[in-house]
């Protein structure tokens, strides 16, 4: 509903393919692509904050965890920015 939602994400629920770069690599997470999918699928929540941990770069000689990371935090920042915007013009 429109309830206030607080999302926490650590990058190890993806797949140490998706993201090497982590204290603690899971075997059989998340790809970097469905995790976007089902941040995208927040769209509609009224999500008001958000974390997002366990990124080690030195882990990761590629720079694909930050990568992933990045592109989550930005789905993240999009989603409170467009709820941001049409509050506004509501």
């Amino acid at each position: 509903g429109d309830r206030p939602l607080y999302i926490s994400i650590d990058i190890d629920c993806l797949d140490p393919a998706h993201a090497p770069g982590t204290g603690t690599p899971e075997a059989g997470g998340l790809t970097s692509r469905e995790l976007l999918e089902i941040l995208r699928g927040l769209a509609s929540c009224h999500l008001v904050s958000a974390d997002l941990v366990e990124v080690a770069p030195a882990y990761d000689h590629a720079e694909i965890t930050s990568v992933a990371a990045s592109h989550a935090a930005y789905e993240l920042t999009t989603i409170m920015a467009r709820q941001i915007a049409a509050s506004r013009d509501a």
